[in-house]
Order: structure tokens, then sequence, then C-alpha cells
């Protein structure tokens, strides 16, 4: 049955194509060393309802078809190589407000001994669960991509439309629909989504409030006026609805122009480049080529999705470190640090895979050397690595593990969660 959890209004032709297609498809496990293809992914859509950020993981009240307020909270985790895309920008988990409704590619766990969340029967999305309907607990709850309504509209190629508004008390109804920018022969369905006194209403370096908007004449004090189908982006959340309404969402946030949402996205990348710089960039082992007495030249590829600032700082014969993590890209020996048990040496090489680069990656490869190699840095793994423009700084007893070897070795361990 095609739910609107899978067919959300606005999609392009091609993303209710694959929507068709994921109905149908066989869940995929990701394989060890390999990215998987995004086509391959389930896709689905729900309001974040918790957050473990030192985990990469979270709680998503997925949409289905049933009464959405029953919707008991669905557990996922960030693949290692998972992107997370907050206002146009990348982003961790630690950026995205409760209550932000994302879209979710996912895929079962590539393996289920070491998921940092319960593993369900791979036909769980084909159940139903009372008056929730069908599909709120997918199998498939390990994220490739996870985004935010404008992300995915900006990556998407669509755009927000609104109609109509209706308004009483600073606080009301809009009528909009979701649509290809380009245009096309996709027919878009309307949609009513609320908003009230406390959305923010973004015009280039402005924040304006309702009272604003009317104040301006574009919105009436009461009543309803055509917008004109004036386009726009959104934010839209998800909040408890009267009059026995039971998924109907909320916007946060209308950002009116491009000047507004560009800055938004500027200000996230900068929090997010800080970030990284912080925690260093994620990466696996390709290849290790061992040498005498503890050396080794390491081959790795960097992850994908972050601003191109960061990867270029990765250049040949600058010195940097590499530390092993755990799959939640948590460093494994950090009591001391993470540069502590690190690997020290220098990078030989950056170079550019050749063909197609899929989500997931940088396209980028690095050959490393070091003199004393450790126990985390094998082919397969999961490493941090840091050049040496960035800080040296001490993390947070919870983003850290002991030797990297133990999955029970998390904090808090996956028992938080309900039991399936």
């Amino acid at each position: 049955m095609m739910t609107r959890l899978h067919c959300i209004l606005g999609y392009s032709i091609l993303a209710l194509g694959l929507c068709a297609a994921h109905a149908e498809d066989e869940p995929f496990r990701p394989e060890a060393g390999k990215f998987p293809p995004l086509e391959k992914a389930y896709s689905y859509r729900g309001e974040l309802v918790f957050v473990d950020h030192a985990n990469r993981r979270g709680s998503i009240r997925v949409q289905g078809a049933g009464t959405y307020f029953r919707n008991p909270p669905h557990p996922f985790a960030m693949l290692p190589y998972g992107i997370v895309r907050y206002h146009g920008a990348p982003a961790d988990l630690r950026d995205i407000s409760l209550g932000t409704v994302l879209h979710i590619r996912a895929f079962l766990p590539p393996d289920p001994k070491t998921s940092a969340v319960p593993v369900l029967p791979v036909d769980s999305r084909k159940k139903t669960a009372g008056y929730s309907g069908i599909g709120i607990a997918p199998a498939e709850n390990h994220v490739l991509l996870l985004e935010d309504e404008p992300s995915h509209c900006l990556r998407e190629g669509l755009i927000w439309k609104l109609k109509e508004v209706e308004i009483k008390n600073r606080e009301g109804m809009i009528t909009a629909t979701c649509e290809p920018k380009q245009g096309g022969d996709a027919k878009a369905t309307e949609e009513k989504l609320t908003f009230d006194a406390a959305t923010h209403v973004w015009r280039g370096r402005e924040c304006l409030g309702i009272d604003e908007l009317i104040a301006e004449g574009a919105w009436p004090a009461e009543g309803k006026k055509s917008l004109g189908s004036q386009p726009v982006l959104l934010g839209i959340t998800w909040k408890p609805t009267p009059d026995g309404i039971f998924t109907r969402f909320h916007i946060s946030d209308i950002w009116l122009d491009d000047a507004s949402m560009q800055r938004a996205a500027k200000n996230q990348t900068e929090t997010h480049k800080a970030f990284i710089r912080s925690r260093w960039m994620p990466a696996w082992i390709d290849a290790v080529e061992y040498g005498k007495f503890g050396r080794a030249t390491v081959t790795a590829t960097l992850f994908g999705g972050m601003d191109a600032a960061l990867y270029a700082d990765f250049k040949k014969d600058v010195s940097a470190v590499m530390n092993g993590v755990e799959n939640t890209l948590k460093h494994a020996g950090g009591n001391y640090g993470p540069a502590h048990m690190a690997s020290k040496g220098s990078i030989l090489e950056v170079m550019k895979t050749p063909g197609e680069v899929p989500l997931g990656s940088s396209g980028i490869q690095i050959r490393f050397e070091t003199d004393l190699i450790i126990e985390g840095i094998r082919p397969g793994r999961i490493v941090r690595v840091r050049p040496s423009v960035w800080p040296a700084v001490n993390l947070p007893r919870e983003e850290f593990v002991g030797d990297g070897s133990n999955p029970e070795d998390r904090f808090p361990t996956p028992t938080i969660f309900p039991k399936y």
C-alpha cells in the first residue's frame, strides 16, 4: 500500500518513482568497505524527538497512515559515513532542534551485532501498529542521509508556493504546495500547515515576526488573504493539533528569498566547520602497507558531505595524526585526549578517486605515513584524521570509548531504547 509516508507532498517525478520502487524492493544491507547506493535506500519522514549526539543516534516519530500523535519514537543511527544536512548546510545531530521534521534515506544495519540501536525484523516496514497504521518502525534504521525540509528541497530542486493565509490572533493556517522549482508536468497537491507568533520569517538579513508582516500589509490582521503562489522555503515541525486532526504539520521558519536562505546556510556551515576541526575528519581505511618496526603507509578515503574548506586543509607534506574510532565515530583511547594514542606522521599524497562519487564519500583519498601504527588502523576500520593546522583539544567523556574493540563500551548503551 502506497502511503503518504512514502510519497510526501512535492516530490519530483523522479522521487515519486523511487518511492514506488522502495515499496517493492527487498531491504538493502550495506557491505563493509563500500558506500551504498542512494537509490537502494528506504525513504521515510518524521519528527525528531530524541537525540544522543555523542553516539550519532536518536529517535524519529515516523509519519504513517494513521494517528500521528500515537506513533512511538523510532530509533535510528547514522552510518559512519552518513550525512546530516540542516538549513541547506552540513550539520551534526546536535545542531537540529527537537521537533524538526526530517527526510530520511536509510538501510538495514550493516552489522546487526554492532548496531547502536535495536535491530528489527527486516519486514517491519510492512507491519501495521494499531491506530498508527503501517510503516512506523522500519528495519532500515541506519541512515545515509538525514535532512530538514529546506535542505531536502534545495537538493531535489523543489520550492514551496504560498497560496493563502488565514489568521486570527497572530496564528492560523497557510495553504501551500511544494513543487519542482523549474516547473514540469507533476501536479502539486495543496497542503494546509499551521503557523503562530513564534514562526520566524527571514528576509535578507532580517528576522521578522508575524506582527511585522501584518504591519507591512503583507498579511491581514484577521481573516484570509491570497498570497499569489509566493515562492519560499519552509522549516517544518510538528505540534499537537486541536480539532481531531491527526497529521498536520507546523511552519517554524519561512525564508522569503535566496539571500536569507544563503545566510542561514553560511551560519550553519561555520558551526559545522568548527565542530569537525575539533573532532577530526572521519574516514575509512582502504589499505595499509606495513614496514619495519611499526612503520606503515595508510591509504584512507575521507567521508563526504562537508564544506570544501575542510578538505582543502589536507595537503601533501602536511603533518597529521590519525586515530581509530568506533562506528559511531567516537574516538578510541581518548582518556588523555584523542591525540595521545593516535599515530603521528605526514600526508604523502592527496588523490581524487576516479568516476562518480557515491553519497557518503568525499571522493578524496590520502596516503599517510607513520612511524608507529596503532591497532585501530586496519583495512576496513573507521578512523579520524587531524591535519596539523587544526586545534588539538580534549573531548568530553561521552565522546570517547576505551580501545574501541568492545561495542558495548558505549555511553549510554542501546538498552535505553524500547524492546521490540
